[in-house]
């Protein structure tokens, strides 16, 4: 089967870059400045994929009196901190090179104000031509992918998604948007990739190219 291919949609933690020791580093300092202990493996795993709000909630629900605590710590500690514990992907930069100005370009996170620096940081913002964080939509609320098929009015098979997690693979069922699974063979997906030029090929070999039909500006949400 041939997929007619529009539109690109990319998680960004565990898909663009590696931010796991990121993540650890940032959530183990706002428990430690609330006076709460490090996170548990459990809990890394969770804050790995969940937006702020719902990290915040989980991380401190047998906590709920430093939970405001916590809150106004993370509205003061920039993310930008723990840039430097991120590592971009490898074949990123290279795949993003090609696909620009094939296909319409997205990002779908669960990040909300640290989206915009971190992409500007790497150099990697002038690719999409939409960025969606969980600002407007987490990744449980299937707006989260409709609101960017109905930017580029382009239907669901129209689409393909790469994700790392269930949160990825459920929406995408929702939405019935084709899924690539990034390095989790666990996932039901059409195809698992371990590096980006696994996924030109799989786009090369599986889909129809068909240009853009429309120009769209920059969006980020």
């Amino acid at each position: 089967m041939k997929y007619s291919t529009k539109l690109l949609i990319f998680d960004c933690d565990g898909v663009l870059f590696d931010s796991r020791l990121a993540n650890e580093k940032f959530y183990n300092h706002i428990l430690n400045l609330s006076s709460r202990e490090p996170l548990t493996p459990d809990e890394l795993e969770f804050v790995h994929i969940h937006s702020l709000p719902e990290c915040l909630e989980y991380l401190f629900r047998d906590h709920p009196h430093l939970k405001g605590k916590a809150i106004q710590i993370a509205k003061e500690t920039p993310y930008s901190l723990f840039f430097n514990h991120m590592i971009m992907e490898e074949g990123l930069e290279e795949f993003l090179e090609w696909a620009h100005g094939k296909y319409y370009i997205a990002l779908c996170t669960n990040r909300t104000t640290s989206t915009i620096p971190l992409l500007d940081h790497f150099n990697l913002k002038p690719y999409f031509n939409y960025i969606g964080t969980a600002l407007e939509f987490p990744k449980n609320d299937l707006r989260a992918l409709l609101s960017i098929l109905n930017h580029f009015r382009v239907k669901p098979y129209e689409a393909i998604y790469v994700g790392d997690s269930k949160i990825d693979e459920r929406l995408c069922k929702g939405c019935e948007v084709p899924f690539i699974s990034y390095k989790n063979p666990k996932l039901e997906a059409l195809k698992v990739i371990y590096h980006y030029r696994e996924l030109k090929s799989f786009i090369l070999e599986n889909t129809t190219y068909s240009s853009p039909p429309r120009q769209f500006s920059q969006k980020c949400v």
